[in-house]
């Protein structure tokens, strides 16, 4: 297996994964699976360098397993040095460790550039997520009770912010 920059040809594959924690999970608050038009756009934010990330773990036969991603955390300028990151598995890929080595090389990536804090917002419960991020530095910054409705439920979504400097 290797890490590297996602790719135009990993659209499919990315969209996928990411399709599969919207039509089953609260994971995301999506509501309705993404087209890979929907998704051209939010991949082309991640170039191979900068603060805005979009790495894949790629089996060594080929096909993408996950990503871990580095985005803005909110479009006000101000905001620039702060990224809020992410980590999404393919379904038959989780509780291997993929997940903490995908952190481990969006954290080395962004260790050379401009940011300042990383933060992560994650629908709870969600123990497994939890864990990595705390194993990652990550501390609590807030929850917000009962902040999104999917599968006819709220959901509280757990903030955790990372020092980066």
């Amino acid at each position: 297996m290797r890490i590297r920059p996602a790719t135009p040809a990993d659209l499919g594959a990315l969209t996928e994964i990411y399709n599969h924690y919207v039509v089953h999970t609260p994971i995301t608050f999506d509501i309705k699976p993404v087209t890979l038009d929907d998704r051209r756009a939010w991949l082309d934010a991640h170039p191979a360098t900068g603060r805005y990330r979009l790495l894949v773990a790629e089996a060594t036969e080929g096909g993408v397993l996950g990503y871990a991603s580095s985005g803005p955390f909110k479009s006000k300028q101000a905001y620039e040095t702060s990224v809020e990151t992410s980590v999404y598995l393919a379904p038959d890929h989780t509780g291997r460790g993929l997940g903490a080595l995908l952190y481990r090389a969006l954290f080395d990536a962004l260790a050379t550039e401009d940011v300042h804090r990383a933060y992560a917002g994650i629908t709870q419960p969600n123990v497994p997520s939890m864990r990595l991020h705390e194993r990652f530095g990550f501390t609590p910054a807030g929850l917000l009770e009962q902040v999104g409705r999917k599968f006819d439920t709220f959901w509280d979504v757990a903030w955790l912010e990372k020092r980066l400097d």
